[in-house]
């Protein structure tokens, strides 16, 4: 009796087929993506695959998560309530830090309440289907996040999208859904964190409010880092109040892990019933809880890390364009050096790293075809020589690319 057990071992299973299908393709679009082991405290200087780099990658722009106090919070935090929350926060996971956590988010951003998530994707994902559903609108920004664009599927809303932060393209998409829609719901980022500008949200608010529309604002790159108070984009628009749904991170500017969202009490009520990916999540960790609560307090009481990182970027924008490099439409603390191609930009990210700069190469699908970058984000603590070392070094490196 004869088997084909021995061609059944050597036989790549079902899911390896599909596997190796979808990664060979991924492949020869030259998309394929690796992670990179990194070493040591989050730093302007870190260990990156064993080698000491400036890190201009991260979004740990006001160097908190490494601040003593910040350290100090999450280690009691662990001796007095353990390493887990033990359970979401509708069963046993609820402790007296998130709700003190929520508290201080609410008086932060001078709002009546605060609800925490365990990323921002997840409290994207679970806000947009607690507002809209079929029958209803969520109008976009073309280059919204991804979890704007997946909490809308989750919705089954229907979507409109405008051209980029463009306040025509966007009252004359509001005008021609509201009028056949049950709800309409306007979603935008605050900071673009692919390109570094700002919403118009000003004026979004000010458009949608006229039509009874409802505003979110996923301001994750904008928290800490703008704002006369670091509350953000829309503190630096003169909108904070007016903000339907304000979401934020804690794991950026905030130094921390996890998110969260600011608006009326009857808002948070809303989402503590509705809000599957907060219902169905465990509670985030109470280290993480306490280390956030001190971030966000030093975030007031230390301004002089946001004139910093500004100062940072300004010197870093103006020292790449008298080379003749381009960082539009950048505005902030994240500059985009567009390159083009998927290989050149790459190259030039590991020459860069080889020289002991870390600034990451972003390829399609992150942003568009052709329009791959190197995405650069200083900290408030890289000194200016550092500064300078990295616009001489990216300069150096562009024109070696172009010869």
């Amino acid at each position: 009796m004869t088997t084909n057990a021995g061609q059944n071992a050597s036989a790549p299973s079902p899911l390896d087929a599909i596997a190796d299908e979808v990664l060979d393709g991924i492949r020869e679009r030259g998309t394929y993506r690796r992670m990179r082991v990194l070493d040591g405290l989050q730093a302007p200087r870190m260990q990156v695959e064993g080698r000491e780099v400036l890190l201009f990658a991260g979004s740990n722009y006001l160097d908190l998560a490494r601040h003593p106090e910040v350290i100090e919070a999450a280690e009691r935090a662990s001796r007095d309530y353990g390493c887990a929350a033990g359970g979401s926060r509708l069963i046993t996971g609820n402790l007296a830090c998130h709700e003190a956590l929520e508290a201080d988010l609410a008086s932060f951003f001078g709002r009546e309440a605060a609800l925490a998530f365990n990323t921002g994707y997840m409290a994207n994902v679970g806000v947009i289907p607690s507002i809209v559903g079929p029958g209803d609108v969520l109008i976009s920004d073309e280059l919204n996040h991804a979890s704007i664009i997946d909490g809308a599927r989750l919705a089954r809303a229907d979507v409109a999208v405008f051209r980029h932060g463009d306040v025509d393209s966007f009252t004359e998409t509001l005008e021609r859904v509201r009028p056949d829609a049950r709800r309409v719901l306007v979603a935008c980022d605050g900071v673009y964190s692919m390109d570094g500008d700002v919403a118009p949200i000003a004026e979004i608010v000010k458009r949608a409010h006229d039509h009874d529309a409802i505003v979110l604002l996923d301001d994750a790159h904008g928290t800490g880092c703008l704002g006369t108070r670091g509350r953000g984009t829309a503190e630096a628009a003169g909108v904070l109040e007016d903000v339907d749904i304000l979401m934020g991170t804690l794991g950026k500017s905030i130094g921390s892990f996890g998110a969260f969202i600011v608006g009326s009490a009857k808002l948070r009520d809303l989402l503590v019933n509705t809000a599957r990916s907060f219902i169905f999540s465990c509670a985030l960790a109470p280290a993480q809880v306490e280390a956030a609560r001190v971030s966000v307090r030093l975030v007031d009481e230390e301004p002089w890390r946001r004139q910093r990182l500004a100062e940072n970027c300004d010197r870093l924008r103006a020292e790449l364009a008298a080379e003749g490099i381009s960082t539009a439409p950048s505005t902030t603390h994240i500059l985009p050096v567009v390159i083009g191609d998927n290989e050149t930009t790459m190259a030039v990210c590991e020459r860069l790293l080889e020289r002991g700069f870390y600034a990451q190469g972003i390829r399609h699908p992150s942003v568009p075809a052709g329009k791959a970058r190197l995405r650069i984000t200083p900290m408030a603590t890289h000194t200016e020589s550092e500064i300078d070392a990295l616009a001489s070094a990216i300069s150096e490196e562009l024109q070696a690319a172009r010869d």
